[in-house]
């Protein structure tokens, strides 16, 4: 049905939109400081009462940053851990211990086949 000679290619492109934390609070996610203002569980709480199981909670090991809050539909769409590379490598630059951020996120899917015609 299909030839074995085929060429497949799956992509993503991420966009990061990172600024400190406001009201209205929820985004796409948000990133906690170790001695952020609000916890984390403050936060899964919050965002529990705005957007019922809309969002996950993953606290993390890291030396600023105690968690992010993800939106579900993210973390359906693409591996937590290499998200959460990304996510980390990118607002640790800019994170204080004592800073909420929250970020835009969209991902854009690219794919590429290439077949045989017979």
């Amino acid at each position: 049905m299909f030839g074995d000679s085929s060429v497949y290619s799956r992509k993503a492109t991420l966009s990061l939109k990172i600024s400190e934390f406001e009201v209205p609070p929820m985004q796409d996610l948000l990133i906690i400081g170790r001695k952020a203002p609000i916890g984390p569980e403050a936060v899964r709480r919050m965002a529990e009462a705005l957007s019922p199981e809309q969002f996950t909670l993953l606290k993390i090991d890291h030396p600023k940053i105690e968690a992010v809050l993800l939106r579900n539909s993210i973390l359906q769409m693409m591996d937590e851990k290499l998200l959460m590379k990304i996510i980390l490598e990118e607002s640790e630059r800019m994170i204080s211990e004592s800073m909420v951020l929250r970020s835009e996120l969209k991902i854009a899917l690219s794919v590429q086949r290439e077949v045989d015609l017979l």
